[in-house]
C-alpha cells in the first residue's frame, strides 16, 4: 500500500471501495471481534470508528499507522486469549448471536483474509488505471 499515492488510498475505481476503507475495516473489525471473544461490550469509540471506516479523507502516513498498530493490537490481544476459553459461549452485536471464543478468532482470520485480498485487487486495479490516468476519486 505504502507505493499507492494519496489520492489512489481514497479513490474508488469502478465504484470499488477505497483502499483505506480496507485498512480501516481490518483493524476495526479485528478490534470489534476482539472485544466481544474477551468478552467485552463495544464502547462508544469503536463505534464511532465503524461509522468512520469508509469515510473518503484522511492522511495516507496516518491511515497507514492506524493500520499497524491495529494489527500490532490484535496481535498482542490474541496471543493473549487462554486456549481453554476458546469453547465459551459468546454473543456478538446487539442481537447477541451465539458463537464462541473459537468461532469469533476464526471469524478473525477469515474476515481479514476476505479483506486483505479485496484491498490487493482494488490495489491493482489503481495501478493499473495509472496508466490510462482514468482515476475516479
Amino acid at each position: 500500500m505504502r507505493g499507492l499515492s494519496q489520492e489512489e488510498l481514497l479513490a474508488r475505481p469502478q465504484g470499488l471501495p477505497p483502499v483505506a476503507f480496507h485498512l480501516r475495516h481490518i483493524a476495526g473489525s479485528l478490534d470489534r471481534l476482539l472485544s466481544y471473544a474477551e468478552n467485552q461490550p463495544l464502547s462508544e469509540k469503536q463505534k464511532q470508528q465503524l461509522a468512520a471506516e469508509m469515510s473518503a479523507d484522511g492522511v495516507k502516513e496516518e491511515i497507514l499507522a492506524d493500520f499497524e498498530h491495529g494489527m500490532a493490537q490484535a496481535e498482542t490481544r490474541i496471543r493473549a486469549i487462554n486456549p481453554a476459553h476458546w469453547p465459551e459461549f459468546r454473543g456478538v452485536g446487539r442481537k447477541q448471536l451465539p458463537t464462541t471464543v473459537a468461532g469469533l478468532l476464526i471469524h478473525c482470520a477469515d474476515h481479514t483474509q476476505r479483506h486483505v485480498g479485496q484491498t490487493i485487487t482494488t490495489a491493482k486495479v489503481l495501478v493499473a488505471l495509472r496508466g490510462w490516468q482514468r482515476i475516479t476519486i
